[in-house]
């Protein structure tokens, strides 16, 4: 006879974007992975996992803080 495990594992809870004022946040939970503001006209910031940047249009400013994020979380750090 098997015994399974009882105990519960936390669900993976997928990073979500919400709108903010003057820009956008990516959400993990409660965790705040990253995020992209209105710099000028036709101009977005974007920072992420230590990075920041700039970029033409908010869909491109958007995938460059999900990469920075997917980078981050697989990137050994150098010092621990």
């Amino acid at each position: 006879m098997k015994r399974t495990s009882k105990k519960k594992q936390k669900p993976r809870i997928s990073p979500v974007w919400e709108r903010a004022y003057k820009g956008h946040v990516l959400w993990s939970g409660k965790i705040k992975l990253g995020k992209v503001t209105l710099a000028a006209k036709e101009r977005y910031k974007w920072e992420a996992a230590g990075r920041v940047g700039e970029a033409a249009d908010l869909g491109k400013a958007k995938k460059a803080v999900e990469l920075a994020v997917a980078m981050g979380d697989k990137q050994l750090d150098l010092f621990r």
